[in-house]
């Protein structure tokens, strides 16, 4: 059985000095099960990371979709040692290496025209909702998937504590794939809504016409279109999902894929929505960092030269189609099914059997972690990965899958768990 207890002793070290123990909610103790999982990585290779313990996992969370190519992939270490060896970090003005990130952008993503840079995907996000703010006169914003911590979106979520009533009540979630229920929405505050915003997709695909329906309903109403891509991008295809499906917004914004893990991102669109850039505020003294733009101009290289995105695919449907399997072959399919796209598809869980879906999470976890595999329930597809790591996570799934139906058929659940379920906090797709 691993042993966790290095991990244990510095998450309490760390939350005498760090609320939670983390800088990022989705890596802290809240999404982790006590006592049975890892709370630190000390190092990354490839597809594989290393916990404090000394534990070895093929890593499924990928950074949280920010790794596309791998841990410290040659390319971009390289790029980027010789970015601080030969020219430095941070200046008194621009590096050109601004324009010839931007450049490639545009030269690969169907709506960029013009591009500015933040450091993390909230930036991007709140940037694009200013910027259309600006360009329409609007306040009013229609949401449907993530969009990041920032006042505006978090708002709209039951994770508001500290957001003004009257900031929340310009931003309004909409369900994915209900078209009626968006026009509704936008008839309610007729000339109101400066912006729809969306993940183009996340746990399901569009149906036929959704997207081409929510840019002709936002169009119709005055508003901007906008696509969340920061998980999108560079990992659906070069283009991101707006090339992949066929349907341009008026704005996209990028971040986890743009630079295999390192902290850049960015807002792209039309010249003329983006011209607002010159007087909106929009401006970090980071914004152009060098060493992120020259992981961000070797990343965007090695997407272009190399078979990524395909490659990316064709492992993801290597994992989602053993994951079906398991299931179906198993008599699973009222506890567990899978969806997404190959890049980041979910392993969903469902309340059956007398047990929660998170507490059937909880087991899964338990068991997956012992095994050497890293995920929170998704499949965060990297270049690294190989079919022999897809193979090792569908035989550990072989294993946990139907050792928790056998667990629940004899309502042994809480005997198995090692740890306090994991309870439900937000719920954003």
């Amino acid at each position: 059985m691993r042993s966790f207890e290095k991990s244990i002793a510095f998450l309490a070290r760390a939350e005498k000095v760090i609320p939670l123990g983390s800088q990022t909610f989705s890596k802290s103790r809240t999404q982790y099960p006590y006592g049975v999982s890892p709370y630190f990585v000390t190092r990354g290779q490839g597809s594989r990371v290393w916990d404090l313990d000394g534990n070895e996992y093929i890593d499924f969370v990928s950074s949280l979709a920010s790794i596309t190519l791998g841990y410290q992939d040659p390319d971009v270490t390289a790029a980027v040692r010789a970015q601080l060896d030969d020219s430095g970090v941070i200046f008194s003005l621009p590096h050109p290496l601004e324009t010839e990130v931007a450049e490639l952008i545009c030269e690969m993503v169907p709506c960029a025209e013009r591009v500015r840079f933040g450091k993390n995907g909230s930036d991007a996000t709140a940037g694009a909702i200013r910027v259309a703010r600006a360009h329409t006169g609007r306040d009013r914003v229609a949401v449907c998937g993530y969009h990041g911590w920032q006042d505006w979106y978090i708002g709209s979520t039951a994770r508001h504590r500290g957001v003004p009533q009257a900031t929340r009540e310009l931003t309004h979630a909409f369900a994915y794939n209900d078209l009626p229920a968006l026009g509704k929405l936008l008839c309610a505050h007729p000339g109101e809504f400066a912006a729809v915003i969306l993940e183009p997709m996340n746990v399901v695909e569009p149906l036929p016409g959704y997207l081409e329906g929510v840019k002709e309903l936002a169009h119709g109403h005055g508003a901007l279109l906008v696509f969340d891509e920061t998980i999108t991008g560079f990992r659906y295809a070069n283009g991101g999902a707006q090339a992949y499906f066929g349907v341009t917004p008026d704005l996209a914004t990028f971040g986890k894929g743009l630079a295999n893990g390192y902290p850049v991102s960015a807002v792209a669109g039309r010249s003329d929505v983006m011209k607002q850039m010159e007087e909106i505020f929009f401006s970090f003294t980071f914004g152009g960092e060098a060493l992120s733009l020259a992981a961000a101009k070797a990343t965007l290289l090695k997407l272009q030269r190399e078979p990524v995105a395909t490659t990316l695919a064709a492992r993801g449907r290597q994992a989602i189609e053993g994951a079906r399997a398991v299931i179906e072959r198993n008599g699973l399919a009222d506890l567990f099914s899978v969806s997404g796209h190959p890049t980041w598809s979910f392993l969903n869980m469902k309340d059956g059997r007398g047990a929660s879906a998170f507490e059937i999470k909880t087991l899964w976890m338990q068991e997956i972690l012992e095994r050497g595999i890293l995920s929170v329930g998704t499949h965060n597809v990297n270049y690294a990965h190989s079919e022999a790591d897809i193979a090792r996570l569908v035989e550990v799934y072989a294993e946990v899958l139907p050792f928790i139906g056998r667990t629940l058929d004899e309502g042994r659940l809480h005997a198995a768990l090692r740890c306090e379920p994991l309870v439900p906090l937000f719920k954003v797709r």
